[in-house]
This record gives structure tokens, sequence and C-alpha cells, in this order.
């Protein structure tokens, strides 16, 4: 395989057209659900064949939803952890990249079957510019930027590989308009006022908005992690918590974690965590008190979520109502745990959160630090509630926080 294309735009006649602009001799044929591109050969040439490995989303959007509507969607998501998970020398570049990710809605794959067509570095050149694309590349090919896997912007130029190196200072995110229109159409309107109103907020805030920026699900897309499994997931955290800030040690909250009964509920970053707590590791973790206190507020044990400018305090939270503590059966206070709050707190919490982390993210691609509020309670809060939600079916470790 010399190349995997994603983009924006649809169409598999464009791409033909392409092929046979720079080789007219080329003749198309199906092959299921793949395209043959064969240029007979002759007595002194040998025939040479590419096949092209084409699909798209049922739903062309600028957003990857939460419910899977193809095989496409389903990789995308995939793509985006995959790229999510990469170092990167160029944060503000990697960011755009995450976000054009999830304008996706067109992958075609190239493979040379027989033979070498002298003029495919130039339609594959040509396809990248038609297509407005982003190329992933394996090492050794036609248009290899890199010796590891890498991605290429539309000019061939490398946006990261699995190193983090990066020759490029932007890269362009272009929206159909016809897409933007056909899922505004389709939206409910309990989304269309949740976003109307966390924009008054941010107004009010004086907190940069983006118009732009789409609505989250739909109530009726959404399904709330239930009131035990949110308990558990607290209460595994108030123990990793506490190694974080050296109130025990690692060993003890292995003991803890299992003697209750709760070591299978700790994720392997968990558990890597507690193996090997260096320092950097704790002052990671530490952060973790606001998706406690927002774990906590879900249940009810916490009134508000208050502005993000100050950190939390969970010394504030009673002792009754708190899930650890020593000598204390976790599960005491996870078996009384039986409400959660309303698909709509929750929803309205989750899509102002992501609005707030916008504006974060949009600070520090320009290379300044938003004032009224801390990114890193933004964040935390916001990966804690995209969890609550099911966002993209991710599991505690891979949750993502995207803008």
């Amino acid at each position: 395989m010399i190349c995997t294309i994603y983009s924006h735009h649809l169409g598999l006649e464009k791409i033909k057209e392409i092929f046979l602009s720079h080789v007219p001799k080329g003749v198309f044929s199906s092959n299921g659900e793949n395209l043959e591109f064969e240029v007979k050969g002759g007595i002194l040439s040998p025939s040479k064949r590419v096949t092209i490995f084409y699909r798209e989303r049922a739903v062309p959007s600028y957003q990857i939803p939460q419910i899977d509507d193809s095989e496409l969607t389903a990789n995308l998501k995939g793509l985006y952890g995959f790229v999510d998970s990469l170092p990167t020398e160029n944060e503000k570049v990697k960011g755009l990249f995450l976000h054009k990710i999830q304008t996706l809605n067109s992958e075609f794959s190239i493979r040379e079957d027989k033979g070498e067509i002298k003029e495919l570095n130039v339609i594959i050149a040509d396809l990248a510019k038609e297509f407005d694309a982003v190329l992933f590349v394996q090492p050794n090919t036609i248009i290899s930027k890199s010796e590891t896997q890498h991605f290429l912007d539309k000019d061939l130029n490398l946006i990261i590989d699995t190193e983090g190196k990066c020759e490029i200072e932007d890269l362009e995110v272009h929206i159909n308009s016809e897409y933007f229109d056909n899922d505004q159409t389709e939206l409910d309107e309990e989304q269309i006022e949740r976003k109307a109103k966390n924009e008054e907020i941010l107004e009010r805030e004086n907190i940069k908005i983006n118009r732009h920026l789409p609505c989250i699900e739909s109530e009726a897309e959404t399904t709330i992690r239930s009131a035990k499994e949110i308990a558990e997931r607290v209460s595994v955290l108030a123990v990793t918590n506490l190694v974080a800030f050296n109130s025990i040690s690692p060993e003890e909250a292995i003991d803890y974690l299992q003697n209750y009964k709760l070591w299978e509920l700790v994720t392997e970053g968990e558990k890597e965590f507690l193996t090997n707590p260096t320092e950097d590791k704790k002052m990671y973790e530490t952060w973790k008190c606001e998706g406690i206190w927002t774990l906590m507020w879900a249940l009810k044990k916490v009134d508000t979520l208050d502005f993000p400018n100050e950190f939390c305090n969970l010394e504030n939270i009673s002792a009754e109502n708190y899930p650890v503590a020593k000598d204390k059966d976790p599960f005491e206070f996870i078996n009384a745990v039986n409400e959660v709050r309303s698909k709509k707190e929750i929803l309205d919490a989750a899509d102002l959160y992501y609005r707030y982390n916008w504006a974060c993210v949009d600070e520090r691609i320009k290379g300044r630090q938003i004032e009224n509020i801390n990114p890193g309670i933004v964040y935390e809060r916001q990966y804690a509630l995209n969890w609550l939600i099911h966002y993209m079916d991710q599991d505690w470790d891979d949750v993502t926080c995207d803008t």
C-alpha cells in the first residue's frame, strides 16, 4: 500500500478523472467494492495495475458522531485516537490536524499490484490537492517524507510522524457549508437551546466564542453512566489520588484496592501509575481532583461545578459522602448511591466545558495563555463529563477532549 488518502469531500468519479487525465490509455474496472486501474501492455512493455479501495461515510458531516454511521466513522475514531497519542514538536499543527480528522468523510487507499505507473506520484499529488486531503503514508514509498509511518498534507508536506516530527507551521481546515447546514436541520430543539444558553454564559464571562462549534449529542442519543459505575470509578480515582498527594504509599493503595475487591476496576493506566509513581506522574494525577469533583457532582454529592478558575477542594466533601477512608469499605458508598443527575444537567455541563476547552485551545494555538479560566481544570472536568456521556464509547484511559 502506497498511501491512504482522507478527505472532507466525496468523489469517486473525480478520482477516475484525475487518473485518466495523466494516463488516458488506462482502463477502470470494478472489483467488488474496489476499483482497478489497468494500463494494458504490449510486446515490450508489461501491463500495469493499481487497485483503489474507496469508502465514504453514510452521512457526510463536519464532526464525528457518537454513534457509528459506517465502518469509516469507526475507523476515524481510531485514527483520531492514534494521532492524539503521538508526540509532537508542534502542538498547534497537531491540534489543527485533530480538528481536521473530525471533518473527514471519505477514504481511499492506493496499492500498486502490477508494474509501476511512472505518473503515479503526480496523480497522488493532484488527488491530494483536489481533495484538500491528508495522507497516511508508509516509509519507503514514492511520496514518503519520513522513515516511520506518517501523515502528509495536501502539498505532501509532513504533518506529523510517529516520532512527532513536523515540517509545516499551519494546516487549513475547511468545512463544506452544505454538510453543516444539513446537520443543523437535524438538530433537536434542546441541542440548539443548550448551545445558545452556553454561548450566553461565555459571553457574560468574556470568553471567546466559536459560533461554528457544533452542538453535542442530544438526550435521545446519549446514555449516561449508571450510578454504580460512576461510584466505582470515583472510588478508584480517590485511592490513586491519595497516592498522588503522598497521603498513602502505592503499596498501601494496591492492598486497599485488592482487599476491597476494586482491583479489577483499576485501569491499565492506573495500574502502571501505582506500579511506578514517579514525581511527574504524581503531579499529573493530582489534577484528577477535578475529575473526582465532577463525578461527585454527577452523583449529587457536590452541589455545583463552580466557575473553572479556582481548584476544587475535596476536603469540602463530608467524610460520609466520600468513597474511601482508612478502614472504610468503599462498597458502603458504592451500594448507597442510587441517583445521578439528569441527562439535561450533565449534557448542559458537557456542552459548556466543550466550549470552554475550545477557547483554551484556541489561545494555546496562538501562543497565548487564557487569562480568566484555568485550562487544566477545564480539561479534567471535560474529561470526566465526556466519560459520563459515553463520548465516542471511550473507556476511562482513552477519553478525548475534542474541540
